[in-house]
C-alpha cells in the first residue's frame, strides 16, 4: 500500500506540474502588470491594519494565520532538502518561485474575498466558494473541500505533531506521549474557541517565532560576515550551473527550488484562501495584496534564513554533486540547521530547533484546523444545527490524530498529504485561471479609486460581478446606514 501511495504522490508531483507554478505565476504577473512590485507600499501598509468586526478578523490577524500555516517544517526541512538534492542554486529558484507566486496569491485571495459569505455570524470563504459562485460547480467545490479536510485535518496534522514530539524528545528527553497530551490540551483551547481565538493565537505567536528565528540567523551571519559575499555568489552561480561543483545540477536546482518553494508558501494551492476570506476589509484587492506579501515573508525571509544558516556554515550535503560538503552522512532536515547553530553557539542547536519547531508546527496545526473547519462547514451547508452536530466529532477526531501523530511514524501521512495538497493545487489553479478576469477587474477598480484619492470600497453590482452576495448585502446595509446617519464598518 505504501508503495502505491508513493507512486501516486510522484505521479501528482510530476515535472510538468512543478514548472506550471512558474508559468502561471509569470502569466498572472504580466496580467496584473506585476502587482507584487508596483503595489509593494500598499502591501506593507495594509498588513498592519488591525480593524476587525464581530464576523471577521483583521488583515493582520488574517496574514498571521496564513503565515502560521505557511511557516512550518517546510521552512526548515524543506529548504535543507532542496539544497541537498538541488544544490545551493535551489535557493535562488525558491526566490523566483515566490516572486511569481505572490501574483498567483493575489489572484486567488482576491477571488476568495469576492465570493465569501457570512455563515452563522462568521466570514467564510476560499476556493470551494469561488468554484461554486464564480464557476457554478458546487460538486467540484465539495471535492476540493473534502481534499482540504483530509489533507490538512488529518494527514498533515499528524506530521506536525510528530515533528514536535521527535524534536522535543531529542532535545529534552520528554516522552512523545507527554508532548501529545500537551498538544491536545493546547489545540483544544484553540479549536473549541472558534476562529477569533485561532486568529488571536496566531496574531501573537507568529511575529514572536519569526523574529526569534531571524535573530538567530543574524547572529550566525554576524559571526561569518566575511563570507556573506561568497554566500550570495555561491547561490547565484549554482542556480545557473556556473559553479563548477554544481555545474550539472541546474535542472535539479530549478525543480527542487520551485517544488520546495511551493510547499513552503503554498501560493496556488488554495489552502491559504480560507484565512484570506475571513479578513474584514472594504475591498477584496486589499487582502489580496496583504496575502501576496505573506509569500515574500515566508520564502524571502524565513526560508532564506534557513538557507543562509546552512550554507554560510557549510552544513549541507549535495547528492550527485562532484563533492560532498562538510557533513558526511547527515540527512537533510532540521539537523542541518541544528549543526549550523552549534558552529556559533555550541550545544544550543538542538534546543533551539526543538523550540523553533514547536512554534512553527503548532501555529501550523491550529491554522490547519481552521481550514478543515471551513471546508467541513462548506460541505454540510450553512445550517447552524448541522454545523454543531458535525463539528464536535470532527474536532475530537482531529485532536485524536494530533495525539496519535506524536507517538507514531508519519512517513505515509507525508505522502498522502502531498497527494491531497497536489490535487488541491490542480483544481485551484484551473479555477483561478478561469476566474482571473474577475480578479483583474477588481484590481483595476482598486487602482482607479486609489488614483481618485479614495479609500477603495467594493461594489460588485457596479462592476457587473454576479453572486458576490456578501458584498451586495454590505452595499445595501451601507446605503441604508447612510440614509439613517449611521456607518457600516
Amino acid at each position: 500500500m505504501s508503495a502505491f501511495i508513493d507512486w501516486l504522490s510522484g505521479a501528482v508531483w510530476n515535472q510538468y506540474f512543478i514548472f506550471s507554478f512558474l508559468v502561471i505565476g509569470l502569466f498572472f504577473s504580466i496580467m496584473t502588470r506585476f502587482v507584487q512590485v508596483t503595489h509593494l507600499k500598499d502591501m506593507i501598509k495594509l498588513m498592519f491594519v488591525r480593524r476587525s468586526s464581530e464576523s471577521g478578523v483583521s488583515s493582520f490577524q488574517a496574514i498571521s494565520m496564513s503565515l502560521g500555516s505557511r511557516i512550518g517544517t517546510g521552512n526548515v526541512a524543506g529548504v535543507a532538502t532542496a539544497i541537498t538534492l538541488g544544490g545551493p542554486g535551489a535557493v535562488f529558484w525558491m526566490w523566483v518561485m515566490s516572486f511569481f507566486g505572490a501574483a498567483t496569491s493575489f489572484i486567488e485571495i482576491t477571488l476568495s474575498q469576492v465570493y465569501k459569505s457570512k455563515v452563522n455570524g462568521e466570514l467564510r470563504g476560499g476556493t470551494p466558494y469561488f468554484i461554486e459562485k464564480g464557476l457554478g460547480f458546487r460538486k467540484l467545490g465539495i471535492i476540493f473541500a473534502i481534499l482540504t479536510t483530509l489533507a490538512t485535518g488529518f494527514f498533515l496534522m499528524n506530521i506536525q505533531s510528530n515533528t514536535i514530539a521527535a524534536s522535543m524528545e531529542g532535545a529534552f528527553g520528554i516522552p512523545p506521549y507527554v508532548i501529545g497530551i500537551i498538544l491536545v490540551l493546547l489545540m483544544g483551547l484553540c479549536v473549541f474557541g472558534g476562529v477569533k481565538r485561532i486568529a488571536k493565537t496566531a496574531e501573537y505567536l507568529v511575529p514572536f517565532m519569526a523574529i526569534g528565528y531571524i535573530i538567530v540567523c543574524i547572529i550566525i551571519l554576524g559571526f561569518n560576515f566575511r563570507a556573506i559575499p561568497d554566500l550570495f555568489s555561491l547561490i547565484i552561480s549554482s542556480a545557473f550551473g556556473a559553479e563548477a561543483t554544481f555545474g550539472g545540477m541546474i535542472g535539479a536546482a530549478i525543480s527542487w527550488g520551485v517544488q520546495r518553494g511551493f510547499f513552503s508558501n503554498a501560493a496556488g494551492a488554495g489552502s491559504e484562501t480560507y484565512e484570506g476570506a475571513a479578513a474584514e476589509v472594504s475591498h477584496p484587492a486589499k487582502q489580496g495584496l496583504v496575502q501576496a506579501l505573506a509569500v515574500y515573508v515566508d520564502t524571502w525571509i524565513i526560508c532564506s534564513a534557513t538557507a543562509f544558516m546552512i550554507l554560510i556554515t557549510g552544513m549541507y550535503n549535495v547528492e550527485g554533486a562532484a563533492s560532498v560538503v562538510n557533513v558526511p552522512g547527515v540527512e537533510a532536515g532540521s539537523v542541518n540547521v541544528q549543526l549550523a547553530v552549534d558552529t556559533v553557539l555550541p550545544g544550543v542547536g538542538s534546543a533551539f530547533m526543538a523550540i523553533a519547531l514547536f512554534f512553527f508546527c503548532f501555529t501550523t496545526m491550529i491554522t490547519y484546523y481552521y481550514k478543515t473547519e471551513s471546508s467541513a462547514t462548506y460541505i454540510i451547508g450553512h445550517s447552524n444545527k448541522k454545523e454543531k452536530l458535525f463539528l464536535f466529532p470532527l474536532r475530537i477526531g482531529i485532536l485524536i490524530f494530533a495525539f496519535v501523530g506524536a507517538i507514531v511514524s508519519a512517513s505515509t501521512a507525508w505522502a498522502m498529504g502531498d497527494i491531497g495538497l497536489g490535487s488541491m493545487a490542480y483544481l485551484n489553479l484551473i479555477s483561478t485561471l478561469l476566474l482571473s478576469g474577475v480578479a483583474l477587474k477588481v484590481l483595476k477598480d482598486y487602482k482607479e479609486q486609489k488614483k481618485a484619492g479614495k479609500d477603495p470600497v467594493f461594489d460588485p453590482v457596479k462592476l457587473g460581478i454576479k453572486n458576490a452576495d456578501y458584498w451586495e448585502t454590505r452595499q445595501e446595509e451601507a446605503s441604508q446606514s447612510s440614509k439613517s446617519g449611521t456607518k457600516v464598518i
